[in-house]
């Protein structure tokens, strides 16, 4: 069954009235609206309005404060990209071990990685620019390649729903450039992609859909139109 049909585009995830936040203590304002399969939505909004909080709502890490979230027809496998700073780096672990965790779900522990599993682990690894590195452990990575190593494990998983909390944040401008494209292939596929995100420009030039969070409101749409609201919503 796909799911409902909003402006002849079908619907992923409705949010009506959804309210974030912390053990029964709001953060975001009361959010309506849909976002749609095979869209690509940044999330933006002054530190502290709450744009982690509702990326991890919206995954099913934490409950909604109040408001509902409906999934159409049903909730699907979601790849998700924390932050860097929340991830352990110590673990005794390869580049690939990680990178093959995307493939877990498909894979038997007794029979291993099929050929044609691996072929993906390895087109993943040389898309994000890491083929060398398959075998470095993690720990001996820097910032932009521990990222790249993320990305690929998100590439593996092959999620119909891919959600990214900050994944710019404290690597080079470089490695920017290539994880970009990287969402933008994924986007180009039919993946749903939603990125909390700071650049307002790379919003502006990437990302045909944003919602922006304020401490009392939010402006939810196309980008062109969005991004103007922002001032509004640092006075609010």
């Amino acid at each position: 069954m796909a799911g409902s049909l909003v402006g002849g585009v079908a619907a992923m995830i409705e949010l009506d009235n959804l309210v974030a936040g912390y053990e029964g203590m709001a953060i975001t304002p009361a959010l309506s609206g849909v976002i749609h399969q095979g869209s690509m939505t940044a999330i933006i909004g002054l530190n502290g309005c709450g744009k982690s909080t509702l990326l991890k709502t919206l995954a099913g890490f934490i409950p909604p404060v109040s408001g509902v979230i409906r999934w159409m027809p049903t909730r699907p496998v979601i790849g998700w990209l924390a932050q860097r700073h929340a991830l352990e780096s110590q673990f005794p672990l390869t580049v690939l071990d990680v990178v093959s965790q995307g493939a877990w779900p498909q894979v038997s522990l007794l029979r291993g990685l099929r050929g044609d599993v691996r072929a993906r682990i390895y087109s993943a690894l040389e898309q994000v620019g890491l083929t060398t590195f398959a075998k470095t452990p993690i720990e001996g990575l820097s910032g932009g390649q521990f990222q790249r190593m993320l990305f690929a494990r998100v590439l593996v998983q092959q999620a119909p729903l891919v959600m990214l909390d900050e994944p710019f944040t404290g690597i080079d401008e470089a490695t920017i450039h290539d994880l970009m494209a990287v969402m933008q292939q994924m986007h180009q596929q039919g993946q749903t992609l939603l990125a909390v995100l700071h650049d307002n420009q790379r919003v502006a030039e990437y990302f045909p859909e944003t919602l922006l969070l304020g401490a009392k409101n939010s402006c939810w749409g196309a980008t062109a139109d969005v991004l103007p609201a922002f001032q509004s919503v640092r006075r609010a």
